[in-house]
């Protein structure tokens, strides 16, 4: 009641939008990243440099040519429109569901990177003691490791949230800006920007800035408590 107050019906669309599409990223990340990360801090191959790389790359890449390429793949002429076209699909561009690949594409390192760090600060010699009391590689995974690496864990679902929500190239890029459909915060700002409706977009702007803040401060005070019980 109180946000229809100060926001319009198409922000609160946007507002649920963002909201849903951080919570799928998030969720899906976890699901793709945690095995990524525990494959990327415990093996020796050659390849996990290529795959370190290709996950970094979003950190560096501008999100207008991520989006470019990935609009590319998922419109109706590129390789995955054309495959969902045949399986009686439409394209995923400027679809939610678009908007949901290029999130996962875009925050994946925001997710992995968390897990990787903590997942190789962890002592080999908690894992074979598992191993000897006969616990299986899943069983050691959810039992030795996860806890272990909890910090790591909440750092991931924070950041990977977070930098969702904050999104605007690549899904400005693929998902365009459709209200109701496709338009998020980041784009809801950018329009009431171009409207020079200032207060609105002071409105959504601070209500993110404090969301950013409130989340940072969460992780910073939760990881700090961890390594405090860890000394003692």
């Amino acid at each position: 009641m109180l946000l229809s107050t100060y926001l319009s019906p198409d922000d609160l669309a946007a507002l649920a939008t963002t909201l849903k599409l951080a919570f799928l990223t998030t969720v899906i990340l976890l699901l793709v990243g945690a095995p990524l990360a525990w494959w990327l801090s415990q093996t020796r191959s050659r390849a996990k440099v290529i795959v370190e790389a290709l996950v970094a790359l979003p950190l560096i890449l501008p999100p207008t040519v991520l989006g470019f390429y990935l609009l590319l793949a998922l419109g109706a002429q590129g390789p995955v429109g054309q495959m969902m076209s045949a399986l009686g699909l439409g394209p995923l561009a400027f679809t939610f569901t678009g908007l949901v690949i290029g999130s996962v594409f875009y925050s994946l390192p925001f997710v992995v990177q968390p897990l990787q760090s903590a997942f190789a600060a962890i002592e080999p010699r908690s894992l074979e003691v598992a191993a000897t009391l006969g616990a299986r590689p899943l069983d050691r995974f959810f039992s030795v490791v996860v806890p272990l690496a909890r910090p790591g864990f909440l750092t991931a679902i924070v950041l990977g949230f977070a930098h969702t929500v904050g999104e605007f190239g690549v899904v400005l890029m693929i998902g365009g800006n459709i209200p109701g459909e496709t338009q998020v915060l980041s784009i809801a700002i950018y329009d009431h920007v171009e409207a020079m409706d200032y207060g609105r977009a002071h409105i959504l702007a601070g209500g993110l800035l404090v969301l950013s803040f409130t989340l940072l401060l969460m992780v910073y005070s939760v990881n700090g408590r961890f390594r405090l019980r860890a000394a003692s």
